[in-house]
């Protein structure tokens, strides 16, 4: 199960909507692409709040701002 979902909404939208069922949000970030990648804390939030946003689902590739790589450490660092 996924905790990530992709929608048509604001951020505005989706932190409303998350907070009226108590939906734990890890992040939620614009996408270049249009609308928004959200990630919740339990997969099962998840797939509620897909069911909630069937209508505003994004299907596919999104695209997503490279500012998100920057977050990620260097292959270099990471632990073998």
């Amino acid at each position: 199960m996924s905790r990530v979902v992709n929608v048509w909404a604001t951020t505005d939208v989706i932190k409303e909507t998350c907070a009226k069922h108590a939906f734990r949000i890890s992040a939620v970030e614009a996408l270049v692409s249009g609308g928004a990648r959200v990630v919740m804390l339990d997969p099962r939030d998840a797939d509620a709040f897909r069911i909630l946003m069937q209508d505003k689902l994004i299907e596919g590739t999104v695209t997503r701002s490279a500012s998100h790589m920057a977050r990620q450490w260097a292959p270099s660092l990471h632990r073998k």
